[in-house]
């Protein structure tokens, strides 16, 4: 076999690869054998078809059989022997499979970048500092009553806030229009479920009493044929509901897992959580700074085929996220990638990134670090040793947890030699969220690890099988959500 390699623009690379017409022919012979025995062919007894006939027949798409098999054999050995570790799958091109000469192709593939990574001195990352004062615990506590908000029917006219029950029929130009029309439906005023001047409209009706809804479209409303257009709801209120807050009581704290020490214990409970939240958002953005400090730091070529890899990726993530799958699976492909390409070359630049920092480094996951990161995921559980012995058990969710904390132990060798200065901010500022265009990954070393290997490899992430209960950090990712 006889290979040769040509640079290309950038990070692409040609090899040629040329594999003799002997062994070409010498494997076409055996499978002209092996179908001879296994072909039926009127006239002619099971396993009895001359060669001569089954060549005849069969010759051309045995060849291609027989040749498309020696290339997917041939190309990693040829990448073998020219020690190259192609960036994402080759393209394989000028394919030439003549009878009696060479087997000839062309593979495009590009390479991973030559990864220098410049010095963390000029990494500039601002630390948050925060305490949970007393008014921060009095207002999440207030969030969680609001979440736990009932409603109770009254004879007076509606308010803002209030949820009335009531039918309703749009108009447009005196028509009805599909989806405008609805019994007994729900609506909380002032919570902007329904379009501009809907919900202003019903306030100060009483149950029983009708009333005509004068409103526009928006321009951007998502069904074209009503953006824009005038329309008339017809309106009868069935029945008015005002909020009732639950009280702090033994009650409502046995909601949170706290059935002892009263309103004390309660606050104690909600102050842990806020506490745990402050810390995990605080490490985030700094891990953000250092993560974006490193991509702007270091100037990096970046393989096309690893950011086309990560926009699907990313599309499967945003079709999951927004509730695109099951029955009624909506295509990712039909996504833009225009929508990804920023973000999806980010991922793969630090992926390189803190893969050449692990390797240079030499970094390996702290298994101290390892054991007291699966403790702490595992204490939000109501049975944390069945959560431990999932982990520990399950291979590849232990690689992802060592991944971050490897990740962790980047963060703070590059804070080691980074300009680090501190800035006291109010807990809401702290644990506020930068809104990511699409979903985020957990983490950057999942993503380094998929860059060197097949995209098929699959990274998906099982989720524990353990019911959780109590006050615990979904509950103040739902309330910091709002």
């Amino acid at each position: 076999m006889k290979v040769t390699v040509e640079n290309s623009e950038g990070l692409e690379r040609k090899m040629r690869v040329s594999v003799p017409s002997d062994q070409i022919e010498l494997q076409i012979a055996e499978k002209v054998k092996q179908t001879a025995k296994q072909v039926r062919l009127k006239g002619f007894r099971p396993g009895k078809v001359p060669l001569k006939e089954i060549k005849r027949r069969f010759g051309d798409g045995i060849r291609q059989e027989v040749s498309s098999e020696i290339i997917q054999s041939s190309i990693g050995q040829a990448l073998q022997e020219q020690e190259i570790n192609p960036a994402g799958m080759p393209r394989i091109e000028d394919v030439k499979i003549e009878a009696g000469e060479n087997l000839e192709y062309t593979a495009v593939f590009e390479v991973f970048p030559e990864v220098n990574i410049a010095p963390f001195d000029d990494i500039k990352v601002e630390k948050l500092v925060s305490d949970i004062a007393e008014s921060d615990i009095d207002k999440m506590i207030e969030t969680l009553r609001e979440q736990r908000i009932e409603y109770k029917e009254v004879s007076r006219v509606s308010l803002d806030k209030d949820k009335l029950n009531l039918d309703f029929e749009g108009f447009v130009e005196d028509e009805p229009f599909e989806g405008g029309k609805a019994e007994a439906a729900d609506i909380v005023l002032g919570s902007g479920s329904m379009i501009p001047g809907f919900e202003e409209g019903l306030v100060g009706l009483g149950s029983g009493e009708e009333k005509n809804l004068e409103v526009t479209f928006p321009e951007t409303y998502q069904a074209e044929n009503l953006a824009g257009k005038e329309a008339v709801f017809r309106v009868k209120v069935n029945t008015v509901a005002e909020p009732v807050l639950p009280e702090l009581n033994e009650e409502f704290f046995e909601l949170f897992d706290v059935s002892e020490g009263g309103l004390d214990a309660f606050r104690a409970e909600v102050k842990s959580n806020m506490q745990r939240e402050l810390d995990a958002s605080i490490k985030a953005k700094v891990k953000e700074q250092v993560m974006d400090g490193l991509a702007d730091l270091n100037d990096l070529e970046v393989p096309q085929a690893l950011v086309d890899q990560e926009i699907d990726r990313m599309r499967r993530e945003a079709v999951q996220q927004f509730g695109g799958g099951g029955a009624n699976q909506f295509d990712p492909s039909l996504l833009p990638a225009e929508m990804f390409a920023d973000q999806s070359t980010k991922r793969v630049k630090l992926g390189l990134l803190v893969n050449a920092i692990v390797d240079q480094q030499e970094v390996k996951p702290d298994d101290a670090k390892v054991k007291d990161m699966i403790e702490t995921m595992s204490s939000s559980y109501e049975d944390p040793e069945q959560v431990k012995n999932y982990y520990y058990s399950n291979e590849q969710q232990l690689n992802q947890i060592q991944g971050m904390v490897l990740e962790d132990q980047i963060v703070e060798l590059v804070l080691s030699s980074a300009q680090s200065t501190e800035k006291k901010v109010s807990y809401e500022e702290a644990v506020r969220r930068s809104e990511p265009p699409l979903p985020e990954r957990a983490d950057d070393i999942a993503l380094t690890e998929s860059l060197t290997s097949e995209a098929e490899d699959g990274n998906s992430k099982s989720s524990v099988d353990a019911n959780q209960s109590g006050l615990k950090d979904g509950d103040l990712d739902e309330i910091e959500e709002k």
